[in-house]
């Protein structure tokens, strides 16, 4: 969300009569569903199938780069928002278009996952998860702009909410209802059940309205808009250093750092689970259904801690909490497959983690200008994430030589120089505490509200508008995202 606007009183009040009657809504709800349905599908529940088909646990790590478009779509978004899908964009408009567009090439890459064999078939099964990951991500770019085009400044918090809801409840489905069926009928028939459910977002594409095609009839003459690296990188950059000084440098290394821990860790989590005993019910169950609950909470927590204590003791303990969580992991390679210790482990995970995505959701939104305020937030929650997924493929390595307890504590111990940096720069943004407060408590994708959050330390990868307009939710949040696992 836009500073600016975060501050904004709305023009008029809202009835509830007036939210139930609105179809934008409903369709607002099903393209969220759209949105967090893939992602689970190349994450957790993608390390938990390659767990369970006893690939190589280095393999596995290395796997999670094929995600690293989540963290990178800002640098094809300006793109998404210039050209037309050729045919399609004369018939549904531009959003529309590229909306079925990746909603299908989505659902083939899940049909071609399905189809892939771990055992015999690994690099194509890879190729499949990339595509996903790929078009996945082009999918919210789109998404996000048909949302900020079709309602204006009063709905933008109702509208961004009903994203939520339906991005919940597809991680509950990609997570949960993926592992329950996996165990049932095998992965095939599950990844073939993830694709059928793309559907609800192709209808939901074809039933929006056009807003772009016609904001394009009714200013024909309009110049293009066309990416520049000056405009899109330069400049937001510049004025950061200007305003920041010589504080830039760190406090972009504590946003690098803040959720590294979790990063690291999320991708070894299934592997675990595997390695203890735990059933695939048992971690549908535990890690991809409750484990969303407690992330919720979590986010709650933290959300109110900000209103009660302010922004940078909040920024400190979540630095603390998000990494020393980690530690429950270690406890749990310990012991046998008793479902109240992974109970335990998954709880102490996502609330910290959820209440950490929030607090860095808030912080870095402090510390972004009015005028630059979606391009600023795009690039910091994309230097959140692009650190943590990269040194995350090299996760397997260490477990293969030191194995899970080692691992664990490792990564807990790099929040040490993240609780310092977070002493020494985490006041930066406190002359904006009342924006980052509204931010982190409007219920916009917590990527994280996370990671990049939607529950637990799997942050989801950064969103930037593609209308490049400074609109509420222009910059949305780092999808805070799933449970580990």
């Amino acid at each position: 969300m836009a500073q600016s606007d975060a501050l904004e009183i709305p023009s008029r009040r809202l009835r509830l009569r007036d939210i139930v009657e609105d179809p934008r809504i409903l369709l607002m709800l099903a393209l969220g569903f759209s949105s967090g349905l893939p992602l689970l599908l190349v994450l957790g529940t993608f390390s938990t199938r390659l767990a369970y088909s006893d690939v190589d646990i280095k393999s596995i790590g290395l796997f999670s780069y094929l995600a690293l478009p989540y963290s990178l779509k800002f640098f094809w978004a300006p793109i998404i928002d210039r050209f037309d899908v050729p045919v399609l964009s004369r018939a549904l408009g531009r959003r529309r278009a590229w909306m079925i567009a990746t909603q299908c090439t989505v659902a083939l890459s899940l049909s071609l996952m399905a189809f892939a064999d771990p055992g015999t078939s690994l690099a194509l099964l890879g190729l499949g998860a990339f595509l996903v990951a790929f078009c996945a991500a082009t999918q919210d770019v789109v998404i996000d702009g048909w949302r900020i085009d079709a309602a204006g400044t009063d709905l933008q918090g109702v509208m961004a909410a009903t994203s939520n809801l339906g991005y919940r409840l597809a991680l509950m489905s990609a997570g949960a209802g993926a592992l329950f069926i996996a165990s049932a009928y095998g992965w095939n028939v599950a990844y073939l059940s993830m694709a059928a459910l793309m559907a609800v977002g192709m209808v939901a594409a074809l039933l929006a309205p056009a807003y772009d095609r016609a904001i394009t009839d009714a200013t024909p003459a309009a110049p293009a808009r066309t990416w520049t690296f000056r405009g899109a990188v330069l400049e937001p950059l510049t004025e950061l250093h200007t305003r920041l000084g010589a504080r830039l440098w760190a406090i972009l290394l504590l946003v690098a750092l803040y959720r590294l821990p979790d990063f690291i860790s999320g991708v070894m989590a299934s592997p675990l689970y595997r390695e203890v005993g735990f059933s695939l019910v048992e971690i549908g169950a535990v890690s991809k259904l409750y484990g969303i609950w407690v992330g919720i909470a979590g986010a709650f927590v933290g959300g109110w801690a900000m209103t009660r204590f302010g922004l940078f003791p909040t920024l400190v303990v979540g630095a603390f909490l998000g990494a020393a969580s980690n530690l429950a992991f270690s406890w749990l390679s310990f012991g046998g497959p008793e479902v109240w210790r992974l109970t335990a482990t998954i709880s102490i995970d996502n609330f910290c983690g959820s209440f950490a995505g929030m607090a860095l959701i808030a912080y870095m939104s402090s510390l972004t200008a009015p005028g630059f305020a979606a391009t600023q937030y795009a690039l910091f929650s994309s230097l959140y994430a692009l650190p943590g997924k990269l040194v995350a493929g090299t996760s397997g390595f260490v477990v293969a030589a030191y194995g899970y307890p080692v691992f664990f504590a490792f990564t807990a111990a790099v929040g040490i120089p993240v609780v310092v940096l977070c002493l020494l720069v985490g006041r930066a943004g406190g002359r904006k505490v009342s924006a980052a407060e509204a931010t982190a408590t409007d219920p916009v994708r917590p990527e994280a509200a996370a990671g990049d959050e939607i529950g637990g330390n799997h942050p989801r990868g950064p969103g930037l508008a593609s209308t490049g307009q400074d609109h509420p939710g222009a910059g949305r949040p780092a999808k805070p995202h799933p449970a580990h696992g």
